[in-house]
């Protein structure tokens, strides 16, 4: 090879990686000293073999080129502070010894069973009101590995679930406590994951009357909701709420009016979403529609995934509306921003959750996993895709390492290098970033980042369009007459709660026919439109890009439920009596 500077050909194979250091301005800072030694951990997690060859890479050249002046002559080093043991979390670090990257699924299997079976460690006591977090994380971290529950445990699940639901409605963080948005989104998709129809198996035990009733009892004038009765309004209780009702069959136009509009009001200026936005009332309590409502907060990434997915979800009610003023959100100041969360080579391709932050493993699917979602906003569209899960496995090599692997919005390889060079901790579990240890939270959401940089899960029309037939056939009376308004037709009062136990389902690989392209989608009432919506992601055949190799494969997660495609399917079947 030719080395550009010197005109010399040098056996040694060059990277196309830039480990330039974060700038800072000439104003150090504290932030940028926690920024600087988190790079220099980080580098510490390099793959080895890439390491070696920057190492030599950057010693003095030969004498034709020693006159040229390098910015850096050496790979940066941990701080004095942390020790060989300390920069790599335990010891050694063998996630980074081989070419190859290895995902350690045992170690990890390992490492949640011992969670759910022993039970958790004593430090996880300030989460007694999280237990439906805890065991989701844990049962969604099985499915992500491709590891199910035996009858016995799926059960000993099903009841202890079920001891959260709240006789007023919603599902509460532990026996005896309030109901809260997020405690029941987490219950219900756990519920997903291990429940099924009939005497004791959860879904049928689910009161969703008094849900609705809970929900709409949180309900603002605004179209906000508060997370729970007597506490705040929060944009990640909505799109608990949202995903909730959408699996559960009990969104209506009544629950979700001014919703939108709420949610659009909390992007700021960034283009990420903050918590929640700050409306203006007239002095007899009346909201001010057309007042300026500023953004509570900045940008940060779990505000903004769940932003987004409420607008995603709530897009058939939006497509719906007569309002001449449909609310909007700034998709490419989204994507811009989006964009720049992640972390550059020396951050090895990480995402931060927030500007001028440090690189977190969570937010491989706060943010990573985000990218889904715009495309189902009308970003990098797949229209001509097909359904299949064909994986391309994806060696790191050298020549143009961090080149991404695709034309993607984000460098997919590079994020999941970053989980499984560094986001693994050797004892088990997933992290935030070394030396950190591992927990369920980030166990599980490193996971679910590092499918969604393996598969690509789009939302296809034409599966939406079969979906949408088949609902018409079975059900021609949901259909309303042309002269109505399906904005209005679903009824303001609880769905009902009534279920059949049919199967049929639409082939998604059969072709396209007048039949079913001929329906008009805004005929059906948004309510089946956002059934047949969520039901339309599939994967990308030939779309995979798996790092290290097949056995490093994850199963792909719905983008918006975090939940499998299959576990995703069953329930929302089951609720809408499909």
């Amino acid at each position: 090879m030719t080395t550009p500077m010197s005109g010399v050909t040098d056996a040694t194979p060059k990277l196309n990686i830039n480990l330039k250091p974060t700038p800072i301005d000439g104003y150090p800072t504290q932030t940028s000293k926690v920024q600087a030694e988190t790079e220099a951990i980080l580098i510490e997690h390099f793959p080895k073999h890439l390491k070696e060859l920057l190492d030599a890479q950057l010693q003095p050249e030969s004498t034709e080129s020693s006159a040229v002046e390098t910015e850096s002559s050496h790979l940066p080093t941990p701080p004095s502070s942390a020790s060989p043991a300390t920069a790599t979390g335990s010891g050694s670090n063998a996630a980074n010894a081989s070419p190859t990257p290895t995902l350690h699924k045992n170690s990890h299997i390992q490492w949640i069973a011992r969670n759910l079976i022993q039970g958790f460690p004593s430090r996880y006591v300030s989460q007694d009101a999280s237990q439906p977090w805890l065991l989701f994380w844990t049962l969604q971290a099985f499915s992500v590995l491709q590891v199910g529950l035996d009858p016995g445990n799926r059960q000993r699940a099903i009841d202890k679930i079920m001891t959260w639901q709240h006789p007023d409605g919603g599902f509460a963080g532990g026996p005896g406590q309030a109901a809260h948005l997020l405690a029941t989104y987490a219950s219900i998709c756990a519920l997903a994951i291990v429940g099924k129809p009939g005497p004791n198996g959860g879904w049928d035990q689910i009161d969703r009357e008094k849900m609705y009733k809970f929900f709409m009892s949180l309900k603002q004038k605004d179209g906000s909701f508060l997370v729970a009765h007597h506490s705040e309004v929060d944009v990640r209780g909505i799109y608990c709420l949202l995903v909730t009702a959408t699996l559960l069959n009990l969104l209506t136009p009544e629950l979700v009016e001014g919703t939108a509009s709420f949610i659009a009001s909390c992007q700021t200026y960034e283009g990420g979403f903050a918590s929640a936005s700050q409306p203006s009332y007239s002095l007899s309590g009346e909201l001010i529609p057309n007042a300026p409502r500023p953004p509570l907060g900045e940008a940060h990434g779990g505000y903004t995934f769940c932003a987004v997915a409420a607008w995603v979800l709530l897009q058939p009610f939006i497509e719906a509306s007569k309002a001449d003023d449909k609310p909007e959100i700034d998709i490419p100041n989204l994507v811009h921003w989006l964009v720049h969360m992640q972390g550059s080579e020396i951050e090895l391709g990480g995402f931060k959750g927030r500007t001028n932050k440090l690189v977190d493993g969570c937010y491989a699917w706060w943010c990573g996993g985000a990218f889904g979602l715009v495309e189902a906003l009308g970003v990098g569209g797949m229209e001509n895709a097909k359904e299949g899960s064909e994986e391309v496995p994806v060696d790191v090599g050298v020549e143009g390492a961090w080149d991404d692997v695709d034309d993607g919005l984000y460098n997919r390889q590079a994020l999941q290098e970053y989980l499984l060079y560094a986001g693994q901790h050797p004892a088990g579990g997933l992290r935030d970033k070394p030396p950190k240890h591992a927990d369920a939270y980030h166990t599980l959401y490193c996971l679910s980042g590092l499918s969604s940089a393996q598969h690509h899960v789009f939302p296809s029309k034409l599966k939406r369009l079969q979906i949408e037939a088949e609902w018409v056939k079975k059900h021609p009376s949901s259909t309303p007459s042309s002269s109505s308004d399906p904005s209005t037709t679903s009824t303001t009062q609880p769905p009902s709660t009534s279920t059949s136990t049919s199967t049929t389902q639409p082939d998604p690989s059969a072709q396209p026919t007048p039949s079913t392209l001929s329906i008009n989608p805004f005929s059906l009432p948004p309510t089946i439109r956002a059934y047949s919506h969520l039901l339309s992601w599939m994967e990308e055949e030939g779309g995979s890009h798996i790092v290290g190799g097949n056995s490093n494969r994850l199963n792909a997660t719905h983008p918006i439920t975090n939940l499998t495609m299959t576990h995703t399917e069953g329930i929302v079947k089951w609720s809408y009596g499909a």
